[in-house]
């Protein structure tokens, strides 16, 4: 077509919806509403959420809109209420995915905060199962080896505002008390900090401190070593198909060893409810969940432990109960055999996997919402996210939005560096143009084929495949 100067004419007064020109719009979340519009999943959840309806008032959101938003969080790494529903109402792809029409308003986020908050914990819990059953009948789900490990999240509230227990005073006060203590009646800034520097009670721990805002989120440490109000996510993962079978949200001071036997009820719960009753044999952990009650207790539970052990000059077991040193050695036997290495490799890399898509890339490493329930609410749907973006790309090949933009750029980036460095070597120039090339060309060709899946499904036995 040959250039040409623009026409100004008379815009239309009136277009009906059905004039505007759609695109083909995005083929991961069409896909996934055809997964979830097969499997009976608005229905599902309408039934779930009707003893929670309320009369009157203003039209009712149906639970399928909500739970769906939620997801595009996790899909979008959209980390906040405010940035999904301004992401929602201003794509047409995800309004598409959501049912909503370019007439209808989408949601906003307060509609969001009085939704979560009037569905108790065990209606989320319920929906997580549900996608945990689809994975079942798509033979994503075996459940005979899991691997158990915890992550910190953190909470919505600052270190800078807790209180004292015992008095309610917050920091400053706390160290002008310790200062008026020592005959200091109007101390300074500079008094202040060499208090700071001088008080015995040095570890500030959760028995006498708290956050006024937060009263459920408890000191820990995060994974960047920084010291922080937090909460503790325990995931159970099928180590075989990478699935995550169960999510447990706890206080953030809970042990290792406090938490683990709850969450592996959680998923023995789950397997029982996908049909997978008597699958569970196995069960990996990291060196925090060692201790002799646990294993004594997991063992009673009728799986094999495979958690390997602190360091200890030497252990004494006479004063201990009947049957800790029996379980105690068992453990030790299969943690140092060729089958539990491999065991604790995989948990390594497929717990921590889950932790990476879910906090890091899916927005769930900080929390907007405060106390254990409300955060356990929206971490379960984000790690429903997860296995639907497990089934879809194992089955039809479809990745998740991120994956997608997140290998194009680590290919352009990886061939721009082999390009500067190639003109002293040859070959390595050809290789890296080739890295920049290789993802537009399968963009260009999924495009030409209509949204075609980019990826080869590797699960073969499905009939359902692209």
């Amino acid at each position: 077509m040959a250039l040409g100067k623009r026409k100004f004419i008379q815009r239309d007064l009136f277009v009906a919806t059905t004039q505007i020109a759609h695109g083909p719009g995005h083929p991961f979340y069409a896909k996934l509403n055809e997964v979830l519009a097969a499997a009976g999943f608005d229905r599902f959840v309408e039934e779930l959420c009707a003893p929670h309806y309320k009369e009157g008032g203003r039209p009712g959101i149906p639970p399928g809109i909500y739970f769906r938003m939620v997801l595009i969080g996790y899909f979008e790494g959209i980390d906040s209420q405010r940035g999904i529903a301004w992401r929602c109402a201003d794509s047409m792809a995800l309004r598409a995915f959501l049912g909503v029409e370019l007439s209808d308003r989408t949601p906003v986020h307060a509609s969001m905060s009085v939704i979560r908050q009037r569905l108790p914990g065990s209606v989320f819990n319920q929906v997580f199962g549900f996608v945990l059953q689809l994975l079942s009948q798509h033979r994503l789900l075996q459940g005979k080896a899991l691997g158990i490990d915890a992550t910190t999240l953190e909470a919505n509230a600052a270190m800078k505002s807790i209180v004292r227990k015992d008095g309610g005073d917050n920091w400053n006060e706390y160290l002008r008390k310790l200062a008026q203590a020592e005959g200091i009646d109007n101390p300074t800034q500079e008094d202040l900090r060499r208090m700071d520097r001088q008080r015995t009670d040095k570890k500030v721990s959760n028995e006498h401190w708290e956050s006024p805002s937060d009263p459920e989120a408890r000191i820990a440490k995060m994974k960047d070593g920084r010291t922080h109000l937090a909460y503790k996510a325990e995931h159970a993962v099928d180590l075989k198909t990478e699935a995550i079978v169960a999510v447990q949200v706890t206080y953030g001071d809970r042990s290792d060893s406090q938490t683990g036997l709850q969450t592996l009820r959680r998923a023995k719960a789950h397997l029982i409810g996908c049909g997978r009753a008597e699958a569970l044999t196995q069960v990996v952990m990291d060196k925090g969940y060692h201790d002799n009650r646990l294993l004594v207790e997991l063992g009673e539970f009728g799986v094999r432990t495979y958690v390997p052990e602190r360091k200890q000059k030497s252990r004494c077991w006479t004063d201990k109960p009947v049957g800790y040193e029996r379980a105690f050695r068992r453990n030790r036997l299969r943690v140092r055999g060729a089958h539990g290495r491999e065991l604790a490799r995989l948990r390594s890399e497929r717990c921590e996997r889950s932790f990476a898509h879910v906090c890091e890339t899916g927005g769930g490493r900080r929390t907007w919402v405060r106390g254990v329930e409300e955060v356990s609410k929206l971490h379960q749907i984000k790690c429903a996210g997860f296995n639907l973006g497990l089934l879809l790309r194992k089955v039809w090949g479809y990745v998740k939005p991120r994956s997608r933009g997140a290998w194009r750029g680590l290919f352009w980036a990886l061939g721009a560096g082999l390009c500067g460095v190639g003109a002293a070597f040859g070959s390595l120039w050809t290789l890296g143009v080739a890295l920049m090339v290789i993802p537009w060309l399968a963009v260009i060709q999924r495009r030409r084929s209509g949204g075609a899946c980019p990826v080869k499904p590797k699960n073969t036995h499905s009939s359902t495949g692209c």
